[in-house]
């Protein structure tokens, strides 16, 4: 992170703290301020240089963030991470991949 970049996210934290104030009035109390400004940079700014930005466009974005588009973000990016097979020991692992071994070596 740039020094000025970091100046910008230390500029917003009072606006960041409302919107955090706002999500925990929703009952969302796990949700930060840096939780708030990582959806910012990945959703809202995606391609945008937000050190360039104008002070009121970054405020005007989070203020207009709503729970319901925040919340199914982070469900998005929580399940495109998520490891489907880690519950599963290398034994069981091989036993769902091998299945197609063992049928190449019975013909």
């Amino acid at each position: 992170m740039d020094i000025h970049f970091e100046e910008v996210f230390k500029n917003m934290l009072p606006v960041l703290a409302s919107k955090e104030y706002e999500f925990h009035l929703y009952g969302y109390t796990t949700v930060t301020k840096e939780d708030i400004w990582t959806y910012c940079l990945q959703k809202v700014w995606r391609n945008k240089a937000v050190d360039e930005m104008a002070i009121h466009k970054i405020v005007n974005d989070i203020l207009h963030i709503s729970p319901a588009a925040f919340m199914t973000f982070t469900q998005i990016e929580a399940q495109r991470v998520e490891d489907w097979f880690s519950d599963l020991n290398t034994d069981e692992l091989q036993m769902l991949l091998g299945s197609h071994r063992e049928d190449e070596n019975h013909k």
